[in-house]
């Protein structure tokens, strides 16, 4: 029989795929079916479910098993015990062979579409691929950062409490592995008050490179503004270790019978209450930590463990039951709690309202000008009791606390400073200092603004603590409230020095150590392709070095060998060739008057001449177009030609018509001082660029911004915003006489060589890019 006649021949293409698609779909059945790939029954129990997915991943995790297909397998595993172990998704693929939503025939029916044939179909799970953020945990939608909301929020915010940072993409494999034990680690830190972000690298490319993160999914923790990187695998345990090691290792001390006396009793010396945690748990809690560190400027804090022998006395004397976590805040007096606060599970939400209320003592001192500043805001019905104190005034600063505690109200705060550390202050407040020399001095004052004025009363006789004494500050308060003008006297108050403050030394000290400890961090987490800007660094100055020496060697060698026995001896003539040689190179280097040498940067010696420049070297460009190329190169040359003796500045060009691109990203990090407008404005291609001048640093990876001068600019620059374009046709319609042409055009160089100045004073504004860019 004739082919074309066969009903094989007509249809025989269109049963052979068919035919394909269910051979593949008969392969990916096994893979599907998550008993299988478990190796269990149906019948299996959890238990013996959650076993076999134990033993599986530990033999198929990426870390561990080295097979090119065993993050594929381990996958596979992940998603069949994330079926299996939820009962209503077993239940679903039991009955339909789909672990969907759907709860009925005709549900599933309706996600079923037919091809080819009404005998056949295909569920649209099989072209599914699980990449889609569309299909994913929109969980982390709330926690998702951008980079104006992460450098202007979360940073600062980090001062207060870590941050625990996720960068995550689409159609990334280990991203989705990672997804169930994130989000349970997410939920559990942020209660406990650990910040968490996640950035999505293929939205925020910007923010991704600033934080350094090459790869997804990467987790990274952040912590006074300082960026660190997670190394360990992916699991609950070690996310909590990573941000408990962000944490400083002294903000909570041990508390024991032998060293609580000493503990309480510093708080005259530090100059702040503190806080006692009762607990029966051997480690500190994580929430304890990070509670310390918001509040370490204000609070001291230490922790006893009751079950340890040795806290008996301690949890004796406060009266402590040992069952419950107890909080006690202590301040002046050491044998009484300022305040307790006692739960059976100590809640974030319930400490930091406990410790807000008792951040000061009675009568705090006067050591710096933020806590002056949050003592006695501008408020003007707030007062402040200010008393100048000693060691030799126990006495009566003894009396001025009872008072204060006796006193105690809401817009009432007592303070105390010493006249010997806050001179200017005091000082500013005793007119007549010899009445008060030698004696303590109470001043009633309220804060009128920030600029520092003040409206006081000092009481006229000098602070001794006596029962009349006690009786006239009294009576002055008590007119206060129905006479404000009883404050009659006003000044202006200097900033309080910060006595507290560590010495330079000290802070370089630990500057220069967290240095060290951070390229130590580097060095030894950082992969290859991170490591290799530094090895060919540290490669290419060992083989500069070498090179040189061995150059030098020779050289020497060949002189002596080459010179005469008469010019060995004769060293003092040796000594004058060479001063004379070494003046007539010196002169060769001084540039011919009116000659300025000005390469092209262009593809082949853009990495010597940027990329791998010299540490302290910077290459100054030119931007111009071929039309501009003549006047602005002359008036180039005249403008830096008093710079040209430097040997640490380079001149180049860049052709604006070949190299627009690269222009614009390095712009884009300079967004306030030159504003690039949208990619899909109709004028994006037209702006005009001409006479920009960029210095740029290729060791720092930063450069410096200079913009075409307009007449009336005294700065030498154009404001953020503003193009030379609008500004000359600004120009043009004020002055009907200026015409544009090579003299406009040169223009827009005019004080170029007052901004030179201060590029080498170092007092432009630097903006830093994470990457060299490529030029083509």
């Amino acid at each position: 029989w004739p082919v074309e006649e066969t009903g094989l021949g007509r249809a025989g293409p269109a049963g052979l795929l068919l035919l394909l698609l269910l051979l593949l779909a008969a392969q990916a059945a096994p893979e599907r079916d998550p008993y299988r790939v478990l190796g269990v029954g149906r019948s299996s129990s959890q238990a013996d479910i959650k076993k076999a997915y134990k033993r599986l991943a530990r033999q198929w995790h990426p870390d561990k098993n080295k097979d090119p297909g065993a993050e594929d397998k381990f996958i596979q595993i992940s998603k069949a015990y994330e079926i299996l172990s939820n009962e209503e998704k077993r239940a679903n693929f039991d009955r339909y062979g789909d672990a969907g939503e759907s709860q009925g025939y005709s549900q599933h029916q309706q996600r079923q579409f037919h091809h080819f044939h009404e005998g056949f179909y295909f569920d649209e799970s099989f072209f599914h691929f699980p990449f889609n953020s569309e299909r994913r945990d929109t969980s982390d939608e709330k926690y998702l950062l951008h980079f104006s909301h992460y450098i202007n929020e979360i940073v600062p915010d980090s001062f207060k409490k870590p941050y625990l940072i996720k960068i995550t993409s689409d159609w990334c494999f280990s991203c989705i592995h990672i997804e169930p034990v994130w989000k349970e680690v997410a939920q559990e830190l942020e209660a406990l008050g650990v910040g968490i972000g996640v950035v999505h690298a293929g939205y925020e490319r910007r923010l991704a490179h600033h934080l350094g993160a090459h790869s997804t999914p990467s987790i990274l923790g952040l912590m006074n503004g300082k960026v660190t990187f997670f190394h360990s695998a992916v699991s609950r345990e070690n996310l909590r270790q990573f941000v408990e090691n962000l944490l400083p290792g002294n903000l909570v001390e041990k508390i024991t019978d032998k060293n609580y006396i000493r503990f309480l009793s510093n708080w005259k010396k530090e100059n702040k209450p503190h806080v006692l945690l009762f607990d029966h748990m051997p480690v500190v809690p994580l929430l304890y930590k990070l509670t310390a560190f918001a509040y370490r400027d204000y609070l001291s804090f230490g922790y006893v463990y009751v079950g340890l022998r040795g806290t008996e006395e301690l949890s004796s004397q406060y009266n402590i039951n040992v069952y419950t976590p107890t909080l006690m805040i202590f301040k002046e007096h050491i044998d009484k709690p300022a305040d307790v606060a006692q739960a059976r599970d100590m809640k974030k939400q319930l400490i930091d309202d406990f410790l807000s209320q008792n951040k000061f003592l009675m009568a705090a001192r006067l050591t710096n000008q933020r806590l002056f500043q949050e003592l006695c805001p501008v408020k003007k019905s707030h007062r402040n009791d200010c008393t100048g104190e000693g060691d030799k005034f126990a006495d009566a600063y003894e009396a001025f606390l009872t008072f204060a505690v006796a006193n105690t109200k809401d817009t009432l705060r007592f303070a105390h400073i010493y006249n010997d550390r806050q001179p200017e202050f005091a000082d500013a407040l005793l007119m007549d200092e010899e009445k008060y020399r030698g004696k303590s001095a109470v001043v009633i004052l309220e804060r009128r603004n920030n600029a520092g004025k003040i409206a006081y009363k000092t009481l006229e006789e000098a602070w001794q603590g006596s029962n009349e004494d006690n009786f006239i500050l009294l009576d002055l308060l008590d007119q206060l409230r129905t006479d404000p003008g009883l404050l009659s006297s006003e000044t202006v108050l200097a900033d309080l020095n910060d006595e507290l403050a560590p010495m330079f030394l000290i802070r370089w000290f630990y500057s220069t150590l967290d240095y060290i400890l951070d390229c130590w961090d580097s060095l030894f987490h950082s992969n290859w392709r991170e490591m290799m800007p530094l090895l060919s660094l540290l490669f290419s100055a060992l083989f500069i070095l070498f090179g040189t020496v061995i150059v030098q060697a020779f050289s020497d060698s060949s002189d002596t060998r080459d010179s005469p026995a008469s010019e060995k001896k004769d060293t003092t003539a040796k000594t004058e060739r060479n001063d004379t040689s070494f003046s007539k190179e010196s002169n060769s280097r001084v540039p011919k008057k009116g000659f300025v040498e000005v390469t092209e940067l262009t593809d082949i010696n853009y990495n010597s001449n940027l990329v791998r420049l010299r540490p302290g070297h910077m290459n100054v460009v030119l931007i111009l177009s071929n039309s501009t190329k003549t006047a602005l190169l002359q008036k180039f040359a005249l403008e830096v030609y008093t710079f040209t003796g430097s040997s640490s500045l380079h001149f180049s060009f860049l052709s604006l018509d070949k190299h627009r691109e690269w222009l614009e990203y390095l712009l884009e990090f300079a967004q306030d001082a030159a504003p690039i407008p949208n990619q899909y404005d109709k004028h994006f291609l037209e702006r005009d660029y001409t006479g920009y001048v960029l210095a740029l640093n290729g060791h720092k990876k930063y450069f410096c911004l200079f913009k075409p001068h307009r007449s009336g600019d005294e700065g030498g620059t154009l404001g953020a915003g503003e193009d030379y374009d609008s500004s000359l046709h600004t120009e043009a319609r004020g002055k009907s006489s200026c015409s544009p042409g090579s003299r406009s055009i040169k223009n827009k160089l005019h004080k170029l060589s007052f901004w030179m100045e201060r590029l080498l004073e170092g007092s432009l504004q630097r903006f830093y890019i994470p990457s060299w860019p490529a030029l083509d």
